[in-house]
């Protein structure tokens, strides 16, 4: 008897060596009819422009990072 896997052939008829086919297994979790609505549907977006907050906050932290590393090479030279 001839096997896909790597089973050593004393063990063929150990219950837990029996594995489904790759149709059965995918077949196994499908519903009857598996088309299903789009969850993110095509087209349009949004009305209004995306907008980015937190302008100031990215430079200062961009600064509060110069500033420690100016710090460190004035400090440790």
């Amino acid at each position: 008897m001839s096997s896909p896997y790597s089973i050593d052939p004393r063990a063929f008829d150990d219950p837990r060596n029996h594995y489904p086919t790759d149709e059965q297994f995918y077949l196994s979790d499908r519903p009857a009819h598996p088309v299903l609505p789009e969850d993110r549907p095509r087209g349009g977006g949004p009305a209004a422009p995306l907008k980015h907050r937190g302008f100031w906050g990215t430079v200062g932290f961009v600064a509060a990072i110069v500033l420690v590393i100016l710090m460190g090479i004035a400090l440790f030279p």
